[in-house]
């Protein structure tokens, strides 16, 4: 199967998204692990003072979760699919949360940051380059700012692959089929298979210039399969940082404020 990237994939979000919370809730653990992948960014004051991005936001739950993480900090929140993006708008917010119609691609030029810590949930496996985003990240961290990834990324074990493979067949794939998202849900399936296993993905974070890389795995059923990274951006180097006069979007409606 090919994989869903870009516009094709964003449409897909836009589809699913009447129903994406709904199938999310029949996975245990799925808010308790965002919840402990954003407090492993060990974000000091409750993130008084600090400005937190928020990639790949989708409906709002990773930024729920950040915000319990760190309720004293500025978020934004972007993500690609208009479609979830009005799902988390629906819900209700501090006025020191927004909400931006971005792609991961486009943060960085868009005027966006500087950020004391990213995180970015259920990501990297979607995007087409991720040494480009993760490059991206590293322009819009602070030096020495913090990144937790929490991904579906396999540990590279037999049984954990196999667990994987059996949950896609008896629950993931006809529970999104049922709902009208069949391709998104094979996406999903087909897209953790072939993504870096942890190790690989703890790797490609040291190749990008991160330090401090440390692998946690999430608990629960979950364990092997979703992992959380943390680490944190070296020195960014001056030709590479962002422009901070250039507004959000030159597209109008592209900036949520709730």
């Amino acid at each position: 199967m090919s994989l869903l990237r870009d516009h094709d994939l964003a449409r897909a979000f836009d589809h699913a998204s009447h129903s994406y919370d709904r199938l999310t809730s029949l996975n245990p653990g799925h808010r308790t692990g965002l919840l402990r992948s954003a407090r492993r960014l060990r974000l000091p004051d409750d993130g008084a003072g600090l400005h937190l991005l928020d990639l790949g936001c989708g409906t709002g739950a990773s930024t729920r979760a950040l915000l319990r993480a760190a309720p004293r900090a500025r978020i934004t929140a972007v993500d690609a699919s208009a479609g979830m993006l009005r799902r988390a708008l629906a819900k209700p917010w501090p006025a020191r949360v927004r909400f931006l119609h971005l792609t991961a691609e486009e943060v960085a030029t868009a005027g966006e940051g500087p950020f004391d810590a990213v995180f970015a949930a259920y990501l990297f496996r979607n995007v087409t380059d991720p040494d480009a985003v993760l490059g991206s990240v590293r322009t819009l961290l602070r030096p020495g700012g913090r990144l937790a990834v929490h991904e579906y990324s396999l540990s590279g074990a037999h049984r954990h692959r196999a667990l994987w493979s059996a949950v896609c067949r008896g629950v993931v794939v006809p529970a999104g089929t049922l709902t009208g998202d069949r391709a998104l849900y094979r996406h999903l399936r087909h897209s953790v298979a072939v993504f870096d296993t942890a190790p690989s993905f703890a790797d490609r974070l040291t190749r990008a210039g991160f330090t401090g890389v440390r692998v946690a795995p999430v608990a629960g059923w979950q364990t092997g399969i979703v992992h959380t990274f943390v680490a944190r951006g070296g020195p960014t180097p001056a030709s590479t940082a962002p422009a901070t006069s250039t507004p959000a979007s030159s597209s109008p409606g592209r900036e949520h404020a709730q």
